[in-house]
């Protein structure tokens, strides 16, 4: 008896392997209109990202403000940091990539 569990459990475990193995099928190439909807979706998307981005920006800078004003208020001075949000240009330094390494041959 306990042999014919251990095969059904051996069964079991192999169905479900190979159910969890097995491959999909490729998906239908896109037509003219999908693609259409696609590059639309992805245009709106950029758009949305870079409201929200400029909305975070702005809040970043509400912030840092009021923080600073309060901060004189009670005396104290606060030299404010530039974030990569501040819109500060990046120094030319940073800006300038270091030349690639020659290759080995």
């Amino acid at each position: 008896m306990t042999t014919v569990r251990a095969l059904f459990a051996a069964g079991l475990v192999l169905c479900a392997f190979g159910l969890a193995t097995a491959k999909l099928p490729a998906p239908p190439p896109m037509t003219d209109e999908q693609k259409a909807a696609a590059e639309e979706k992805k245009a709106k998307d950029a758009a949305a990202a870079e409201v929200a981005k400029k909305q975070q920006a702005q809040a970043e800078d509400r912030v840092a403000a009021r923080y600073i004003a309060e901060q004189k208020a009670k005396g104290h001075t606060v030299t404010p940091q530039m974030g990569p949000s501040s819109g500060a240009a990046p120094s030319s330094a940073a800006a300038t990539p270091a030349p690639p390494a020659p290759a080995k041959q």
